[in-house]
């Protein structure tokens, strides 16, 4: 076995394995937006890139951003949340987009994205 899995495998849960975990999260949301062909499947993968990102915000904020001894660390944790505010007011316009785009094609099949004109 890899000496570096090996590592991770024993060693007690810290900074690393939620950069692992993140990552993971970041690259099936990539291939996710990549792979589908309907709109609500891309915005499932943007919200698995976002997802990726604050579970990495979170994990260095919480480490790496205290000011002082006393301090809880939840600078990280206030990172996210305003990814999360924003990651809700973009699912609330691409929302309204696909139900647009819907009424006007009768399909969610991004192919036919190039029909539309302004």
């Amino acid at each position: 076995m890899n000496p570096i899995i090996a590592n991770l495998l024993t060693e007690p849960v810290g900074v690393s394995h939620y950069v692992v975990v993140g990552a993971f999260m970041f690259t099936c949301g990539v291939l996710c937006m990549a792979t589908k062909r309907n709109a609500l499947g891309i915005l499932m993968g943007i919200e698995m890139v976002l997802n990726g990102a604050n579970l990495n915000f979170i994990a260095f904020g919480s480490r790496y951003l205290r000011n002082d001894a006393n301090s809880l660390g939840l600078d990280g944790q206030l990172i996210s949340l305003f990814v999360i505010v924003l990651a809700a007011a973009e699912a609330a316009v691409a929302l309204a987009i696909v139900l647009n785009f819907y009424n006007n094609t009768g399909s969610i099949d991004v192919d036919g994205a190039d029909q539309l004109r302004g």
